[in-house]
């Protein structure tokens, strides 16, 4: 008997390795299993409130949402529903990256459902007005990937979704390329201690003005550093419609040369009749062999009806009803049967994008923000001569950022940033406050070290001892460096920056003056405003998924 246990456990663990699913894997323009399979995405957006489809405000000040992945009767009630569907991939928009993923993510498995995720969460993403990359956000992408990246059955992360989404927010891009660059990194070195491939990848909106640019930009330029994936969210096939009535042909045409894989991150569109009347014949065109020599599938909008009215299933506590487009669009996943070729037969032959030039819809240069560097900022913070007092609320930053800049700008140079220029101050990936404690310094430096340069009506204090590290000297020297040529390098190439120049000296006795109680952005030059939502940004509200 003991034998025949023995038999039937190993028969067990054999069967369970070959239902396992397989990694999948990039190659050109395309998806792949490990084995060689070709690979198309149909998948689900599969998170309750998760934005409020096309074109929507995603941005919050709150932080609440509802991981998908964290609880296991959740997912037991709805993976089935998913299975039946028959999707083979999930999109989430926000995890918990402290959060126990392992039994959802083995039920995802079981079913032969693959996982796609964002990397922020409401409160703690890229905010397409205020943009950022710093080490807070760093830290959350990485621990999404740390959480995540344990199963097989994880395709890879979006960096954003519609951070930039028109032509007044193009800079937002430079800090989000930033993002894909670093977490393509750290995926990389886990690779080199024997971690597997996860691609990284951007969720554009469908806007006419800036769409060519965006998808140049993140395709473009040290691949090291570009997209591993196109993610495109599109509502153009609206009711009754046609693959060149939707547009889908102009952009069958367009990523027909797009060196990456290209896939629909959402689509569903809702106009005629609602989620109920959703015909999905976008459906079956997507995986026609019109679009399936470019495009790698896509992902439906979405899993829960709620009220912006795009789901195709309702939930209420333990019981999910599913809606008559769940049932259309079963239908239509089930006739699909996408043309496919081996990873062994297939020689990609595209090439990557050439980057856009600087236009009036696009301001953006080649140069990303830095790699946010916890030890830097802190190696900074500990040598400064003058620093933010211990007890100064984070809100009377914006005041002091405010009238140091005005006063000095080459002080800010440090926090710089001028996404159209490509010109960064090395610490602008800091936190606000080690951020103030650089500027308070270097505009005390600059006036001397004068008694009244480090005060601020009890603001800012001197500091007694001051440090350097050994380890620190170098990383610092290397700052010293960057900062100057910040300080020196042209601060806005369209000319809509400060016309002054900060290289006056000023004398050791010289008078201060009173510090503005007003609104920051009212002291002047735009270079001011500038510094000020870069240093000010981390404490904003971010965009949400």
């Amino acid at each position: 008997m003991g034998f025949l246990r023995a038999a039937l456990a190993s028969s067990m663990l054999l069967a369970a390795a070959d239902a396992a699913l397989e990694p999948i894997v990039m190659k050109g323009s395309k998806f792949f299993t490990k084995s060689g399979d070709q690979f198309y995405l149909k998948g689900i957006a599969y998170q309750q409130e998760a934005g409020t489809g096309p074109a929507g405000d995603t941005s919050s000040s709150s932080n609440k949402y509802i991981d998908p992945l964290a609880d296991e009767s959740v997912c037991e009630r709805d993976i089935p529903v998913l299975e039946k569907l028959g999707v083979n991939a999930i999109r989430t928009y926000a995890i918990n990256p402290k959060s126990d993923h392992s039994a959802c993510m083995k039920l995802l498995e079981d079913a032969g459902i693959y996982v796609i995720a964002d990397l922020g969460e409401p409160a703690l993403s890229i905010n397409r007005n205020d943009p950022v990359w710093n080490v807070d956000l760093f830290e959350r992408y990485k621990g999404v990937i740390d959480n995540l990246g344990q199963y097989d059955n994880v395709i890879g992360f979006f960096s954003g979704n519609e951070v930039t989404n028109n032509a007044t927010n193009t800079g937002a891009s430079a800090y989000v390329k930033a993002a894909t660059r670093d977490t393509k990194k750290y995926i990389a070195d886990k690779m080199a201690d024997g971690g597997r491939w996860m691609g990284v990848g951007y969720a554009a909106n469908d806007d006419a003005e800036i769409r060519v640019n965006m998808a140049q930009f993140f395709n473009c330029g040290d691949q090291d550093e570009a997209i591993d994936f196109w993610g495109y969210n599109i509502y153009s096939w609206c009711g009754k419609s046609s693959f060149t009535e939707s547009g889908y042909d102009v952009q069958v045409d367009f990523f027909s040369n797009y060196s990456v894989p290209v896939f629909f991150a959402e689509y569903g569109c809702n106009t005629v009749g609602g989620a109920e009347g959703r015909l999905w014949d976008d459906t079956t065109a997507l995986y026609s062999d019109k679009m399936t020599g470019v495009f790698s599938g896509g992902i439906v909008y979405m899993f829960h009806e709620e009220e912006n009215d795009y789901g195709v299933a309702k939930v209420s506590g333990n019981t999910v009803k599913t809606l008559k487009n769940y049932d259309v669009l079963k239908t239509k996943l089930a006739a699909v049967d996408p043309t496919s070729t081996k990873m062994s037969a297939y020689e990609p032959t595209n090439s990557p994008a050439a980057c856009p030039a600087i236009s009036e819809n696009w301001k953006v240069a080649d140069t990303l923000p830095p790699t946010p560097d916890s030890t830097l900022c802190d190696c900074m913070f500990k040598s400064l001569s003058c620093a933010p007092a211990k007890d100064l609320d984070e809100k009377d930053y914006g005041d002091i950022f405010g009238y140091v800049c005005e006063q000095d700008e080459k002080a800010c140079a440090g926090i710089k940033h001028d996404t159209e220029a490509g010109v960064y101050g090395p610490y602008s990936m800091c936190n606000p406050k080690e951020q103030l404690g650089h500027v308070l310094d270097a505009y005390y430096q600059n006036q001397n070290k004068g008694s009244y340069a480090c005060d601020f009506d009890g603001m800012a204090e001197v500091q007694s001892s001051p440090s350097v590290a050994s380890s620190c000297e170098a990383s610092l020297s290397k700052a010293s460096t960057a900062v100057e040529q910040a300080a020196t390098a042209t601060a806005n190439t369209s000319g809509t920056g400060s016309g002054s120049s900060s290289d006056s000296e000023t004398s050791d006795n010289a008078a201060p003056g009173l510090m503005p109680s007003g609104p920051v952005m009212t002291l002047g030059s735009m270079a001011v405003g500038l510094y000020v939502l870069v240093a000010m940004g981390a404490g904003a509200a971010m965009v949400a998924l």
